[in-house]
């Protein structure tokens, strides 16, 4: 039954946007929190979105804006409070226009991340950013949060490859700012301000995103490496020899792979005895260079230089998807296996090795327990997992799980790294945020958040402890 504020709203609202407030809007993907809502919208386009804020703000009723649901620090629901509007962006999924010459598409904030990747390959193109989400993941969520990926090194993370957004403010005001410019100095760039920003600021309804050209020449590889050192110096060296050719450049650990030999046993691996350490590697060159060659000669001169040992290359189409497979299933197998913590962490290429080094032995000191560490090398971002000793339960370790968390991000932190790499900060991290952000940065952003939201009612609780 919904309560009076929610009846008055229910009134103001443009015909037809209402949806019944299913179980799946209240969920998110790791079960932390279980949300609420008095009633769910979802507009057809950037009018009835922006209606549906001023209705909102006119009631004081709090919205949570929502894209696919699929991210991991729970700013897509809210578990506390009096019940706000759920604002879905689930029929918002127009391609509005292509512009191939430019290498520019507008796309609404409901399209998903894989059918704005069809729509770019459609003209040649591609949109390169890529998560192993992105069937479900929307491009307003993936702006929200400004999603990384596989691909960052390269490419950047997701506002690196958007020129301009539609947005609706607090106030209920469109923002029209879908610009297809690479250069625009025309005062503060209110993209990257809503980029990033995870609701709190306004609801992006639409984007103009930076389309890439599709390599000429591409390869991956796998290869064993002694250890993240190692992986580290055979980065460098890739990068020196392909100028700009290394798309992705992945650490994974010996553990994760006994995680997939234990959860999905069939899963082809390449190497019969498991690595303690391996590197993905996916390069895209122009033409009349060949990717096999340059793989082979990285690995030649990695071997020569003592940082690897073995290696596969890709031959085939099927070989590549079977070595993505590898990397790509490994969040599975963590979440079959089940995490007492889990960290999305980046740190200063620099500082990696041995903060993989010091954690492991700072952890060890604290009981048994197996560490799963992967992720995106290339650009400092690590996932760093921790999980039960094998024949322990995640109950056992309930004692002292946040305060391992704890341990583990100031360790990040001391070292100039960041406990929110990709994620974003949602509900799960603000008290993080508020522990260790600079205090000048957070009061600007509380200034910021004051003057856009006076009322606090876009995704309160996100960011910002309520």
């Amino acid at each position: 039954m919904l309560n009076p504020a929610d009846e008055r709203l229910e009134k103001r609202l443009p015909f037809g946007v209402l949806r019944d407030v299913a179980p799946a809007y209240l969920e998110e993907p790791r079960g932390r929190y279980h949300g609420q809502a008095g009633l769910v919208a979802a507009p057809h386009d950037v009018q009835e979105a922006a209606a549906i804020v001023r209705a909102c703000a006119d009631a004081g009723v709090a919205i949570v804006p929502r894209g696919g649901g699929t991210g991991l620090v729970g700013g897509q629901v809210m578990p506390e409070g009096p019940a706000p509007l759920i604002l879905s962006m689930e029929r918002m999924t127009q391609i509005r226009d292509v512009f191939p010459e430019e290498s520019v598409m507008v796309a609404e904030a409901g399209v998903t991340l894989q059918s704005a990747r069809d729509a770019a390959a459609a003209v040649d193109r591609q949109f390169a950013l890529s998560l192993a989400s992105q069937g479900t993941a929307q491009i307003g969520g993936v702006l929200s949060t400004n999603a990384g990926g596989v691909n960052v090194l390269r490419y950047g993370n997701a506002r690196a490859q958007c020129l301009g957004i539609e947005a609706v403010l607090p106030s209920g005001e469109i923002m029209h700012d879908l610009k297809r410019l690479r250069k625009d100095n025309t005062g503060y760039d209110l993209r990257d301000l809503l980029i990033g920003a995870e609701g709190t600021l306004g609801v992006i309804t639409a984007a103009s995103l930076v389309l890439a050209p599709v390599p000429s020449e591409s390869g991956v590889a796998m290869i064993v490496v002694e250890d993240p050192a190692a992986a580290l110096a055979l980065l460098s060296l890739a990068q020196a020899r392909m100028a700009g050719g290394v798309t992705a450049f992945e650490l994974i650990s010996g553990q994760g792979l006994r995680f997939l030999d234990a959860t999905f046993p069939d899963l082809p691996q390449p190497f019969l005895e498991r690595p303690q350490w391996l590197v993905l590697i996916e390069v895209g060159l122009p033409a009349g260079l060949s990717a096999d060659e340059a793989l082979e000669g990285l690995f030649l001169e990695g071997s020569s230089a003592g940082l690897v040992s073995d290696g596969v290359i890709a031959r085939s189409g099927q070989q590549v998807a079977d070595l993505w497979a590898v990397r790509e299933m490994i969040p599975q197998a963590n979440r079959a296996i089940g995490a007492i913590a889990s960290h999305d962490v980046s740190l200063p290429l620099s500082q990696v090795a041995k903060f993989i080094t010091d954690a492991g032995d700072m952890l060890a000191s604290q009981g048994d327990m197996r560490i799963n560490c992967f992720g995106h090398l290339g650009d400092g971002n690590l996932h760093y997992n921790l999980f039960p000793a094998e024949g322990r339960k995640r109950e056992e370790y309930d004692g002292i799980r946040k305060d391992l968390s704890r341990q583990v991000h100031q360790m990040v932190v001391d070292r100039g790294g960041s406990f929110s790499a990709e994620h974003g900060v949602g509900r799960l991290k603000a008290g993080d945020l508020a522990h260790w952000g600079d205090p000048v940065r957070l009061s600007a952003m509380r200034a910021i958040k004051s003057a856009l939201d006076p009322k606090g009612l876009m995704n309160p609780g996100v960011i910002f402890p309520v």
